[in-house]
């Protein structure tokens, strides 16, 4: 299949990590110099710890991360694939991103990687303690690329980016061109949830990457009147949307589709009533937010919205990208866990990812 060639070419091209000094800016403005690749990488931001081993294809130049950032990995088959994840240090952060400069300095990085567009107490004690800091925002497509790229320069690894955004670039555009032409009407309305066990926060659409790639795969945001990106709701305003889809977070490990399917008055919505509950995969990171996997969750929605439109081969197309990312051979039983098929495999349109 076309991906899996393309993908491969990505293996078979790599080069050694560069050893001339580099430059560039990042998402603050900020010039990175550094004197020769970054070898020893600590990352604050949740999604970055996952993206710079898929990047590099190993684990060895991160010497910290964000605890969640480890529990994603840990409660996931990245942790599986890499066991020695579980050694390396994630108590490099504070709570709320803000760093502990004494953890940091003992884990002695090349790079430190945090938030950008958040303040002084972000950064500043990264700066002070003479550490090189690489800011990063989030939220949309082009700034995944965007921080994907400065990591991958960081590392020296210019051929593996060139590879993975072009990948990006090839699904999305056949993504466009498949939905491009749908009326509203033929465009199912979807809910994402980012919690959903003690309360309901689901996404708006402003600077939401959740609503951005439901629209790229054919959906419109049943919440799309409600201001900002994210709000708190009731269960009485979703039954109000009366939602389509219903999209669950992969983040609150417990959270299953029963959630739903069990309340009283969430169960009476469209999505519950036509099967269309479905929780998010959890791979080599959570496929809910931008991430180095997030071509796999759009060809997932999309053949979830519209299995009329699309007829990808999921389980090859995670089994090709897993080789890239991870030189590691996907097994049916690895695929099964990561899209939960034992929970959420009787619902519709999803027996399509069985193994054949």
């Amino acid at each position: 299949m076309r991906l899996l060639s393309y993908l491969s070419i990505a293996v078979l091209t790599a080069t050694p990590a560069l050893a001339d000094p580099i430059l560039f800016t990042d998402h603050e403005g900020r010039e990175v110099a550094l004197p020769a690749p970054a070898e020893r990488i600590a990352s604050i931001p949740i999604p970055m710890a996952s993206t710079l081993i898929a990047i590099d294809g190993a684990t060895d130049r991160l010497v910290g991360m964000n605890p969640t950032a480890k529990s994603a990995i840990l409660e996931g088959i990245l942790g599986r694939i890499f066991p020695e994840a579980q050694d390396i240090p994630s108590d490099i952060t504070a709570p709320n991103f803000i760093p502990n400069v004494e953890e940091l300095a003992r884990v002695n990085p090349d790079l430190v990687i945090q938030w950008a567009g958040r303040g002084p107490d972000y950064v500043d004690p990264i700066t002070n303690a003479g550490l090189n800091l690489m800011t990063i925002m989030y939220g949309t497509e082009e700034r995944t690329r965007d921080y994907m790229t400065m990591a991958a320069t960081a590392m020296g690894r210019p051929e593996r980016i060139e590879a993975l955004i072009d990948w990006r670039a090839q699904v999305q555009a056949e993504l466009e061109a498949r939905t491009a032409g749908l009326a509203q009407e033929d465009r199912p309305t979807v809910l994402y949830l980012l919690r959903a066990m003690e309360n309901l926060r689901a996404s708006g659409t402003e600077n939401n990457y959740n609503a951005w790639y439901h629209g790229l795969a054919g959906g419109r945001n049943a919440a799309e009147e409600m201001v900002g990106g994210w709000a708190d709701v009731s269960v009485e305003q979703v039954a109000a949307w009366n939602p389509d889809v219903i999209f669950l977070n992969s983040f609150e490990a417990d959270l299953t589709i029963d959630r739903i399917l069990n309340d009283p008055i969430l169960s009476m919505t469209d999505a519950a009533r036509n099967g269309r509950i479905y929780k998010m995969p959890l791979g080599g990171y959570r496929w809910d937010p931008p991430n180095q996997e997030s071509p796999l969750t759009w060809i997932w929605t999309a053949e979830l919205l519209h299995p009329d439109l699309f007829d990808y081969d999921l389980r090859a197309e995670m089994r090709a990208a897993y080789r890239v990312l991870y030189d590691h051979d996907l097994t049916d039983a690895e695929i099964d866990e990561i899209l939960w098929m034992d929970m959420q495999g009787g619902q519709a349109n999803y027996a399509q990812f069985a193994a054949q």
